[in-house]
């Protein structure tokens, strides 16, 4: 009867206890999760967007080239002397390029 009675009286703080427990998950998922991955979709957008011709640059599948000419959403990449092949401006990858280039 008395355990009745103390889980009773404990109610309304476990259940603001639970609400600020729930809070506090998911401010830390937005922290460490989604804003990082909203800031990387943010600078590959705008790298994508930045591409020039003569940059260098590594697609996702890993072909290195520069870029020969940009047309709309399609890059044409140099790979040597004459050969030339046609990318979508997705399949460039921001991450290789950056280390093949040195800069951070």
């Amino acid at each position: 009867m008395n355990n009745w009675i103390l889980l009773q009286a404990d109610g309304g703080a476990g259940i603001m206890g639970q609400v600020f427990l729930f809070g506090s998950i998911i401010l830390i998922m937005y922290f460490f999760m989604i804003r990082p991955q909203q800031k990387k979709q943010k600078e590959t957008k705008l790298f994508l967007e930045a591409i020039k011709k003569g940059d260098s640059v590594v697609t996702i599948g890993g072909i290195h080239g520069k870029v020969s000419a940009v047309e709309g959403d399609t890059i044409i990449l140099e790979l040597d002397r004459g050969l030339k092949i046609t990318v979508e401006k997705s399949a460039i990858s921001a991450d290789y390029t950056k280390k093949a280039t040195g800069t951070k």
